[in-house]
């Protein structure tokens, strides 16, 4: 939120608290026609792990941006934790009128793949909260139906941030095959470009946990397609004195986030990925920072992206067409250095 609105007087709408999804959601359209003016307007979906919470974050606390909603997805734990963890997010920003949707709890095809426990077992390191809202504050709609409504309602004004596994994605698009025409953009953290995997030996865990998903994502939405792959997040990782100075910021939503944080971070330091251990890498937040601020990325390469389905060893891995044999008119921009300085600033202004 600008600094403007900060200043100014909150409006009784804004004073209000939700007390059910139904009041929620007309609080919230309520208090979005009071304060979007020119902002821009972001859709969410994630599987809320800790680094969901930091994209999620990110974009709460940055000035001119409205998330209209946030659909939850299978991932990083079950889809019930995901819409849990969903909601203490946005409490803890103070941000409980922005509706959630509860999606997907499976891969389209195949098995739910184990996410292990890098972000704990419930997702949000196992911190606990007992005074975590309840589901019943979840939206009665369905996400997909949900994602469809919103950016129908909105066309030509939405980006979409996927920050999790594809699923709701995919079936959006089946089910509303105009939807990607009517986005302004979609920011996507899933894929690499190295065959380096973080999940399988060769795939990023948000397309390996559905490769049929990003298959038909990185075929079917001919939108402007931004990606964050994993290696571009390792490459762009934070030193660990950083994220000491990050998570000491006297504020509620730091507090939050430092006990939600322990787990991976300590994950982050004894693991046996040399990427993880040198650095701080918000995977999430990469995808929302270049959603959130249209100067964040200084380079990028543009090339025909597919996902491998078949591979014994490589079903998930992104393809990158450098030689455009797929014969596709449709190219990613697939991001390769961003502005650090601006990321580092959006992260401090995410838990002021």
């Amino acid at each position: 939120m600008s600094s403007v609105l900060k200043k100014r007087k909150l409006t009784p709408s804004e004073q209000w608290r939700p007390s059910s999804a139904e009041q929620q959601q007309q609080h919230f359209q309520n208090s979005q026609e009071e304060r979007c003016g020119m902002s821009k307007k972001l859709l969410v979906d994630v599987d809320s792990g800790v680094d969901d919470a930091q994209a999620i974050m990110l974009a709460l606390g940055a000035p001119d941006v409205t998330v209209l909603g946030v659909t939850c997805v299978h991932g990083n734990t079950t889809v019930e934790n995901v819409c849990r963890n969903t909601l203490r997010i946005l409490k803890a920003c103070n941000k409980l009128e922005i509706p959630v949707f509860k999606g997907a709890d499976k891969p389209i095809l195949g098995t739910v793949l184990d996410p292990g426990h890098f972000h704990g077992q419930d997702g949000l390191g196992d911190a606990p909260d007992p005074n975590a809202p309840g589901l019943d504050l979840l939206q009665k709609e369905n996400a997909v139906s949900a994602m469809i409504r919103i950016v129908n309602e909105n066309p030509g004004e939405v980006s979409l941030v996927a920050t999790a596994p594809l699923t709701n994605l995919a079936l959006a698009v089946r089910m509303d095959p105009s939807l990607p025409s009517k986005l302004r953009g979609l920011y996507i953290m899933g894929g690499n470009t190295e065959s380096r995997g973080n999940s399988t030996v060769c795939a990023e865990f948000n397309f390996a946990a559905d490769p049929e998903a990003a298959y038909i994502v990185l075929n079917d939405y001919q939108c402007p397609t931004y990606l964050a792959c994993w290696e571009f997040t390792c490459y762009s990782k934070l030193p660990w004195e950083f994220c000491d100075t990050w998570l000491a910021q006297d504020s509620h939503k730091a507090r939050f986030m430092k006990q939600i944080f322990q787990h991976s971070i300590q994950m982050s330091k004894d693991s046996e990925q040399e990427e993880l251990v040198h650095g701080f890498i918000s995977c999430d937040s990469y995808a929302m920072a270049a959603a959130v601020d249209d100067q964040f990325i200084i380079e990028s390469d543009c090339y025909s992206v597919s996902v491998e389905l078949t591979g014994t060893h490589t079903r998930g891995m992104m393809v990158v067409d450098t030689m455009g044999l797929l014969k596709k008119t449709h190219k990613a921009f697939i991001m390769k250095k961003v502005d650090l300085e601006r990321f580092k600033q959006m992260m401090m202004a995410a838990l002021n």
